[in-house]
């Protein structure tokens, strides 16, 4: 795993090796950062958005929806490096697979459009990776974390889901359902990303679990949808996040079936903190 002072190993000679970014007045590191934005109609959160994402970042992917609004124009006057990226399907699991695809960033970091989340975190996010974890995943229900926007149907929702993936795949979260996280990129070849809806965030939280790759919880905060409604729907996506579990488990067990590996190997698939 990537140290400080060393680029990801998986590119032997990337583009900036021997250049450090500092990032604050204790850290500089070397891999460059890709911040992903699904946004779909978000001109009007944007500038919220943009205003607190670090300068050191290497790059900005902004994964459009076929925004009816300035979304896309807004994006490129607020930071005018920042690459377009047209999305062909739909859903924000679609969005965030097409985004990731476009980074060339040894470390990705996926944020929401909306300006629920302060991208200053992202500091706490490259710090995890950078010592050592291979996914950063952020919890509003860790220590230091909280969360602005969220009914109480919706946290029991997020509870029991969240209890029902650390029972059946031996994760340790505290918050499951959150879409500000960060990686190396070279684990999306660990954890191949297929579904297209809001439950990319679970498939994602459970397939790195399955690979057995650390996991580093990050305290964060949200903060309210300032402009707009959300599409969130509490009862259909909790259903689909639910079956996203079930098949999930299905398939491990269909796998072990095939390839049976020792109780070792098992447990060290599970231990994720």
């Amino acid at each position: 795993m990537s140290s400080v002072l060393q680029p990801a190993a998986t590119d032997p000679h990337p583009p900036t090796a021997g250049k450090y970014r500092p990032v604050s007045s204790h850290l500089a590191i070397a891999p460059p950062v890709s911040v992903v934005i699904p946004a779909m109609n978000e001109a009007e959160n944007l500038p919220y958005v943009f205003k607190t994402l670090p300068d050191w970042i290497h790059e900005v992917v902004l994964v459009d929806g076929n925004s009816t609004d300035d979304t896309v124009e807004v994006a490129r006057e607020l930071w005018p490096e920042v690459k377009v990226v047209e999305q062909r399907g739909k859903g924000k699991g679609d969005a965030l697979i097409t985004g990731f695809q476009a980074c060339t960033g040894d470390i990705i970091v996926m944020i929401d459009a909306d300006g629920s989340a302060d991208g200053g975190e992202i500091l706490s996010y490259v710090s995890a990776l950078v010592s050592g974890a291979d996914f950063a995943k952020g919890s509003r229900f860790a220590n230091g974390g909280g969360t602005d926007d969220m009914t109480f149907i919706r946290k029991l929702g997020n509870w029991a889901l969240c209890t029902a993936v650390n029972r059946k795949f031996g994760a340790r979260y505290t918050d499951l359902c959150y879409g500000y996280n960060a990686f190396w990129r070279h684990c999306l070849d660990k954890i191949d990303l297929d579904c297209t809806g809001f439950e990319v965030e679970t498939l994602m939280n459970i397939r790195v679990v399955k690979a057995g790759l650390k996991v580093q919880e990050i305290p964060s905060h949200e903060y309210l949808r300032i402009h707009g409604v959300s599409n969130l729907r509490a009862v259909r996506d909790g259903l689909r996040v639910l079956r996203v579990i079930l098949q999930e488990r299905s398939n491990r067990r269909a796998l072990r079936r095939r390839s049976p590996q020792s109780p070792m190997v098992d447990a060290m698939r599970g231990e994720v903190l």
